[in-house]
């Protein structure tokens, strides 16, 4: 069985060369960017498919991409650019999230039972 590795960008150009978008990459049906209620529709659809019980948000999902950018040890100063902070102060909220994180993570020698 051959298995073909398909990255994000494939996908994007595939959807780009079909669609043809003209404004945004992502594009309400007559043109334009997408309603606010459009895509909460389309949020709502996806974690419902992936089984995610909490409720999802643009918001909730810009914070992760901001958290898993930190920790995954992105510069705060790229991630304020991303996000189109002005400050760095409103970036700064994601390094308490991340120290919270790092203090949750159990060294796997305090997992071992030496009883």
């Amino acid at each position: 069985m051959l298995l073909v590795k398909v990255s994000v960008l494939d996908d994007l150009r595939i959807y780009f060369k079909q669609w043809k978008p003209k404004e945004y990459l992502f594009e309400g049906e007559n043109g334009g960017k997408y309603s606010s209620t459009s895509v909460m529709a389309i949020i709502n659809k996806a974690s419902k498919k992936a089984n995610i019980k909490k409720k999802i948000s643009p918001h909730i999902l810009r914070h992760s991409f901001a958290t898993h950018l930190l920790e995954n040890g992105t510069d705060l100063r790229y991630i304020q650019r991303l996000l189109g902070h002005s400050s760095t102060k409103t970036t700064e909220i994601y390094t308490q999230v991340a120290i919270n994180h790092v203090q949750k993570i159990v060294s796997p020698i305090d997992l071992i039972n030496l009883e």
